[in-house]
C-alpha cells in the first residue's frame, strides 16, 4: 500500500469507535494518507480479545489497552457521538461539537458486561486499574460460578483454572452444548473435556433464575445461585458472561429504518448501508450472517477503506462475502481448540497461535507501539 492518495480537501472520512475494525480502518487510511477523524469515547483502544485474562492475571491489563493519540495523533477525538445529520453529514459529539464527514465508517461494536467488555468512559490508567481490582477479587474468592457457556464464558473459566487450580469453578449454561452453535460438534465436546479435565462443575440446560439478586464481579462469601431447574449452588463470586449486544446508540436515530433486529445496521455486499454509498458499517455493527469477531471486523476495515478508495479513484467496488469459519477458543495459557476454515484443530495448532498471548502483541505492533513488559 506504498502510495500516498492524492485527494481534494472536501475528503475526510470519520470512524464511529475505535475497536478492531475502527482502528484498522483507521491505519489503513493512513497508510494511503487520506485524511480521518477516529472517534472514541475512551483514551485507550482495548484488546478485549484479553480482557478475560486481565481479571485474573496480576499485571496483564497494562497490555490490553492501547493509547490513541500516541498512534493517531491529532486524527484522533475522544468524545461520544450522540447523533447523525444525514443531510448536513456531521456527526454530533456529546459536547455540543459537530464533525463534518465525506465518507462515514460506523464501527460501533458491542456491549456486555464486564470484564469480557470494557466500555467506561474513563482513562486508561483507571481502566487498567479496574482490572487490577477485579484480579484482587478473584483471588479472594475460593469458590467462583460463572454464568453463560459460550465462548466468553468457556474460556474464563478455563483462566480462572489455568491461574488457580485449587479453586471450585462452576459452570452454568442454559443450553445443552458449550460454546457458540456455529462451532464443529467436535469442537464443543473438546471443550467440554477440557473444562471437565481441568476440574470445573459444569451445568448444562440450567438457566440461574435469581441473577438480579447476585453481586457480580465482587467477593462476598456464602451466595446462593439458583436455577430454574432447582439447582443452589454455594459461591463466593459470581461473574457474568452472556448478554453481548450491538452498540446503536450513536446511529439508531438516523438509520432507524435501516436496523436488524438486534440492532445492527442492514449493510450491502459493499458493506455500505443500505440505501448510502458513502456510509459502511463494519464490525459488530455490520449485519453480516457469521459470528462477531475481533477477526471479522478486521476483514471488514479492509473492504470498507478499499471500497472508499475506489469509488475515489473510479474504480469497481470490492465485495465481502463470508467465508469457512475461524474460530479459535483459548482454554487458558497452555490449552486450546477451535477450526480454520471450517476444520477441527486442537491445542498444538490453537496454543501457539491465540492462546499463550490472546494476539496482544499483533495489536501493538498494529498501533505501532511498543508493548510493556
Amino acid at each position: 500500500m506504498g502510495s500516498k492518495l492524492s485527494v481534494d480537501e472536501s475528503v475526510r472520512v470519520l470512524i464511529v469507535g475505535g475497536g478492531f475494525g475502527g482502528i484498522a480502518a483507521a491505519n489503513q487510511l493512513k497508510s494511503w494518507g487520506v485524511p480521518f477523524i477516529l472517534v472514541d469515547m475512551r483514551d485507550a483502544f482495548h484488546h478485549n480479545v484479553a480482557a478475560l485474562r486481565a481479571s485474573v492475571d496480576s499485571g496483564f491489563a497494562p497490555k490490553t489497552f492501547i493509547s490513541y493519540s500516541v498512534t493517531f495523533g491529532d486524527s484522533f477525538r475522544q468524545a461520544k457521538v450522540v447523533s447523525i445529520d444525514l443531510e448536513k453529514r456531521h456527526v454530533l459529539l456529546h459536547d455540543g461539537e459537530e464533525l463534518s464527514f465525506s465518507h462515514l465508517i460506523l464501527a460501533t461494536g458491542s456491549d456486555g458486561p464486564f470484564p469480557g467488555k470494557f466500555n467506561c468512559i474513563v482513562d486508561r490508567q483507571s481502566a487498567i486499574q479496574t482490572y487490577e481490582d477485579m484480579v484482587k477479587e478473584v483471588q479472594k474468592a475460593p469458590r467462583l460460578v460463572v454464568v453463560g457457556g459460550g465462548a466468553a464464558g468457556v474460556e474464563m473459566a478455563a483462566e480462572i483454572k489455568t491461574e488457580y487450580p485449587a479453586k471450585e469453578v462452576t459452570l452454568i449454561h442454559s443450553k445443552i452444548a458449550l460454546a457458540d452453535v456455529e462451532l464443529l460438534p467436535s469442537v464443543r465436546q473438546k471443550v467440554k473435556e477440557i473444562l471437565i479435565q481441568m476440574g470445573v462443575h459444569i451445568l448444562l440446560s440450567e438457566r440461574v433464575s435469581n441473577l438480579a439478586m447476585l453481586t457480580l464481579n465482587q467477593f462476598k462469601e456464602n451466595m446462593i445461585v439458583k436455577t430454574d431447574k432447582g439447582t443452589e449452588i454455594a459461591t463466593d463470586m459470581v461473574i457474568l458472561c452472556t448478554g453481548i449486544k450491538v452498540n446503536s446508540s450513536a446511529y439508531s436515530g438516523a438509520f432507524s429504518d435501516k436496523l436488524a433486529s438486534d440492532g445492527a445496521l442492514k449493510v450491502n455486499e459493499h458493506l455500505q448501508v443500505e440505501g448510502y454509498d458513502n456510509i459502511y458499517a463494519i464490525g459488530d455493527c455490520a449485519h453480516v450472517k457469521e459470528p462477531k469477531m475481533a477477526y471479522h471486523a478486521g476483514l471488514h476495515a479492509n473492504v470498507a477503506v478499499t471500497n472508499i478508495i475506489n469509488s475515489l479513484t473510479q474504480k469497481p467496488l470490492k465485495t465481502y462475502k463470508p467465508g469457512s469459519l475461524t474460530f479459535l477458543l483459548s482454554m487458558g495459557k497452555n490449552n486450546g481448540v477451535g477450526q480454520i476454515n471450517g476444520c477441527y484443530v486442537g491445542c498444538f495448532i490453537v496454543t501457539p497461535i491465540k492462546s499463550r498471548d490472546l494476539f496482544v502483541s499483533k495489536s501493538w505492533k498494529e498501533m505501532g507501539q511498543r508493548m510493556p513488559c
